[in-house]
């Protein structure tokens, strides 16, 4: 038997790889976080599929989950939202199937992050902007960010920021990011990118975000982007599509 890590994507049901969805239509288990993955990705299941939902299980019961379906000689699909490279608590289950001697493997899926983008409509890159993206989080209870990597320390640098899961805690991190950021600094909040139901935006300042929400609306699946790129101004172009610019694949209009 076989444990296939997917990455689910960020909510819609057309934004899982193709290679995920052909895995989820061959196993004959599929467990998944239903907190953070919507029921219309099973739609790739086959019809009898059995199904956990982990939204409500301890480790210990879905490494229960493993070593049936080993018994058995049955693979198991184990989903993940957006890229489970990202805050997916899959080293964890790793762990315990290298002890269990079960292989596995890991498809990539596409990232919350990179998802909020598509619905802002923008780039998180811009030459002379940012050209730095920061994903990050702030300490909760299930795990401490490494002081190292506090949100004060990486606010310095200025860069774009992306802080996921940051609903609970954003008067917090908005007076952190205010002591490096200025208070005009374009930020967006995204909940449920590209769910077909849910899907939130808005747009504000650091300086007058907390003044326009209502902080139980963003509670849960909340991403935060902030840095300037997120404004409308590109004060210099990219050169990779200058026409004066020459590279491997194409000679400068001027030398032609």
């Amino acid at each position: 038997m076989k444990v296939f890590f997917i990455g689910a994507g960020p909510g819609a049901e057309d934004l899982i790889t193709i290679r995920g969805a052909k895995l989820l239509q061959s196993v004959e288990i599929v467990m998944y976080a239903g907190s953070l993955v919507p029921r219309v990705i099973l739609k790739y299941c086959r019809s009898n599929v059995k199904i956990h939902n982990t939204a409500s299980l301890s480790l210990d019961k879905q490494v229960d989950i493993f070593k049936a379906a080993k018994a058995h000689d049955l693979n198991i699909a184990r989903l993940h939202s957006g890229d489970p490279a990202i805050y997916g608590a899959m080293a964890e289950q790793i762990e315990w199937l290298k002890k269990l001697e079960i292989e596995y493997e890991i498809t990539p899926g596409v990232s919350s992050f990179t998802a909020a983008a598509a619905v802002l409509k923008t780039e998180l890159t811009k030459p002379e902007v940012s050209q730095t993206i920061i994903l990050t989080r702030v300490s909760g209870r299930a795990s401490k960010v490494p002081e190292l990597e506090s949100l004060e320390k990486l606010a310095s640098h200025k860069s774009t920021m992306c802080i996921f899961l940051s609903g609970r805690q954003l008067p917090e991190i908005v007076s952190t990011l205010l002591q490096f950021y200025p208070g005009k600094t374009p930020l967006a909040l995204v909940q449920k990118a590209s769910w077909n139901v849910g899907e939130k935006i808005h747009r504000s300042e650091l300086e007058t975000l907390l003044s326009e929400i209502k902080l139980d609306d963003w509670e849960l699946t909340s991403m935060l982007i902030v840095g300037d790129v997120l404004g409308d101004e590109l004060p210099v172009e990219s050169k990779l599509y200058s026409g004066q610019y020459s590279h491997r694949f194409r000679q400068a209009e001027s030398l032609k």
